[in-house]
C-alpha cells in the first residue's frame, strides 16, 4: 500500500530536502498552494490536494484542506476495521505523514494571517500520532528521515514527541491570536494600555524554554530561562562572546543592569549591579568616565558584580574593567582590541546586546498562580520636571536638579526601602532592602562617607518620620527627592527648612520588593 505525506507549509525551509527523501522512500506527496509551486519548481512529483478532494482552492485560499478526503485520511484509527472500511467505501486514502507549519501571525498580526486549515490539520495528525507523524519544525525533518531509512518506520517515541510539540505549536498560535484580539501586547507601554486590557479576566501566556542555565539561584537548584512565545527580549538576541555559561543569577542581574543603564537617559552611562541592586551608576561626558564613577560608587561591592554600559567598549574602557573581577559585562558593541583583552578574563561573561524593551505587565509567582501588575517605569514622574513640587523654602539649582534626576532613576531599581545618595551625576551611596527607611538612610550615608557632603538623595517612598531626613541632613545632604504623601509631611518639610535643605516631592512611589 502506497504511503502518503501531506505537505502544506508557510515556512519552506528544507521542504525540498525532506520531500526528496520521502519520494526516495516510496512516499506519494500530496500538496497545495504555494508549497505545490515550490515542489513543482524543484521537480518533485506530487499530487495536488484538489485531486483528492474534488474541489479547487476556494475563497482566496481560505479553504484548501478542510475536506473529509483529507481529514478522514489523517484521523482514521488503523486498529479499527470499521474505520478502514469507511475509507474504502468512500475511496479515501490513508495519510501517514503531515508536514505543516502555520501562517506567521506574530510577524504581522491580522485577520488574514489567522490560519484555520493548518491548525486543524496539525491537531488531527497529532491526535492520531499512534499512526501519523506530524512535523511542524524543519529541525525535526532529519530525525524522521533517518528513522525511516533505518527501519522504514518512525518510532512510537518520536511520533509522540512530535505530537506534543505540535499541540504546543497550535496552543501558542491560539494564545498569540487571543492576546492580539484582546488588544494588548506584552511589549507595549503600560501607561498607554487601558486597565481592562492590561488586566483582563484571562491572560494567555505561552512560555518556551530559551536556554538551560548552569543552575538555579543556588547550585542545588536547576534553572532555565523561558521566553513568552512570540516576544523577543534583549536576552533572546544577545550574543555571548566569551566566558562561562550563564547561571540563573547571572541572567537576572544582567537584566537589572541592562534596564537600569538605559533608564539613566541617552548620555554615556554605566551601572554596576550586585545581588539585583545597584552598587554604582553614573553618567558622564564619555563612557570611560561614566564607568569610572559608577565603579567608585562602591568598589568593594563591585567585586564580582555585573557591569552594563550603553556605549561601545573600546580598549581604554576594557583596561579599566579588566582590573576588577566581574561576572558579566554587557554592552551594545566592542572594539576588536577591547574584546581581545576582555576575553583573556576566562571567568567574565561578555555579552553584546540590543536595547531592552519595555513590558506592559509585570509577573511574580506565588503559590498556585501569579501576581500581575502594570510595569513600573524608572522615569515615572520625570517626563516633565515641572511636575515636581518643591515644598521647601530652599530652591534647587541646575546641578542639584540634575543629580536629583539621577538619584530618582537609580532609586527605582533598588530594593525597598530605598535611599540613594548622588553627586557629580553618580550614585555614591545606596541603602536598600531594609525594613526601616531610617536604616536605609544610615546605610546609604555609611556607603557614601564624606561624599555625602553637598550631595543629594532620593527616597523611593515618603518619609514616615523626620528621622530619616535628620540622618541625611547630618551627613551633609543638601537636597532630597521623595514621593510625599505622609501624614507627617509637615514635620518632614519643617525639618528640611530647619536645615536649609531642598525638598522635592514627585507624587510617584517606586517600591521594588
Amino acid at each position: 500500500m502506497t504511503r502518503r505525506a501531506l505537505v502544506s507549509v508557510y515556512d519552506k525551509t528544507e521542504i525540498v530536502s525532506i520531500c526528496t527523501g520521502l519520494v526516495k522512500l516510496g512516499y506519494e506527496i500530496v500538496s497545495s498552494g504555494g508549497t505545490s509551486a515550490t515542489l513543482t519548481e524543484a521537480g518533485i512529483a506530487h499530487v495536488k490536494v484538489e485531486s483528492l478532494t474534488g474541489f479547487p482552492e476556494m475563497l482566496d485560499g481560505r479553504v484548501k484542506t478542510l475536506h473529509p478526503a483529507i481529514h478522514a485520511g489523517i484521523l482514521a484509527d488503523r486498529s479499527k476495521q470499521p474505520h478502514l472500511d469507511s475509507l474504502r467505501a468512500h475511496n479515501i486514502s490513508l495519510i501517514d505523514v503531515v508536514i505543516c507549519n502555520l501562517y506567521p501571525f506574530e510577524s504581522d498580526p491580522s485577520v488574514e494571517l489567522i490560519d484555520v486549515g493548518g491548525p486543524v490539520m496539525v491537531r488531527a495528525a497529532a491526535k492520531n500520532h499512534a499512526s501519523v507523524t506530524v512535523l511542524i519544525d524543519p529541525r525535526d525533518y532529519e530525525t524522521v528521515l533517518s528513522e525511516l531509512w533505518a527501519t522504514s518506520e518512525v518510532s512510537d517515541e518520536t511520533r509522540r514527541r512530535l505530537a506534543a510539540k505540535a499541540f504546543r505549536h497550535t496552543g501558542a498560535y491560539d494564545v498569540a491570536i487571543a492576546s492580539w484580539m484582546a488588544g494588548v501586547s506584552h511589549d507595549e507601554h503600560s501607561d498607554h494600555v487601558p486597565a481592562d486590557q492590561l488586566l483582563p479576566e484571562t491572560i494567555e501566556l505561552h512560555l518556551e524554554r530559551a536556554e538551560t542555565l548552569r543552575y538555579g539561584e543556588n547550585p542545588h537548584q536547576v534553572g532555565a530561562r523561558y521566553r513568552i512565545l512570540g516576544h523577543q527580549s534583549w536576552a533572546d538576541t544577545a550574543v555571548q562572546l566569551g566566558g562561562k555559561a550563564m547561571s540563573y543569577l547571572n541572567v537576572y542581574d544582567a537584566d537589572v543592569a541592562w534596564r537600569l543603564v538605559h533608564d539613566l537617559g541617552d548620555e554615556p552611562a554605566a551601572a554596576v549591579i550586585k545581588h539585583a541592586n545597584p552598587c554604582g551608576a553614573a553618567v558622564g561626558p564619555d563612557i570611560e568616565s561614566a564607568y569610572r564613577k559608577a565603579h567608585s560608587g562602591d568598589p568593594v561591592s563591585a567585586f564580582g558584580g555585573i557591569i552594563a554600559v550603553n556605549r561601545r567598549v573600546g580598549e581604554a574602557l576594557a583596561e579599566q574593567i579588566a582590573g576588577t573581577f566581574t561576572e558579566v559585562l554587557i554592552a551594545p558593541d566592542y572594539d576588536e582590541d577591547a574584546l581581545e583583552l576582555l576575553l583573556e578574563r576566562k571567568s567574565m561573561r561578555v555579552l553584546q546586546a540590543r536595547r531592552p524593551g519595555r513590558s506592559a505587565r509585570h509577573f511574580r509567582s506565588i503559590d498556585g498562580g501569579l501576581l500581575v501588575q502594570s510595569s513600573d517605569r524608572a522615569d515615572a514622574g520625570l517626563e516633565s520636571q515641572a511636575s515636581w513640587k518643591v515644598v521647601s523654602r530652599a530652591q534647587p539649582d541646575d546641578t542639584m536638579t540634575r543629580n536629583l534626576d539621577l538619584a530618582w532613576r537609580v532609586c527605582a531599581h533598588v530594593s525597598s526601602n530605598a535611599i540613594v545618595i548622588a553627586t557629580d551625576n553618580s550614585a555614591v551611596g545606596v541603602g536598600g532592602g531594609q525594613q526601616s527607611r531610617l536604616d536605609s538612610a544610615r546605610l546609604a550615608v555609611a556607603k557614601a562617607g564624606d561624599r555625602s557632603r553637598g550631595a543629594v538623595a532620593a527616597s523611593d517612598a515618603f518619609f514616615p518620620f523626620r528621622d530619616g531626613l535628620d540622618t541625611l541632613a547630618e551627613a551633609g545632604i543638601r537636597a532630597v527627592i521623595q514621593t510625599g504623601g505622609s501624614v507627617r509631611d509637615d514635620e518632614v518639610i519643617a525639618a528640611a527648612d530647619e536645615y536649609g535643605m531642598v525638598l522635592v516631592t514627585t507624587g510617584i512611589r517606586h517600591f521594588r520588593h
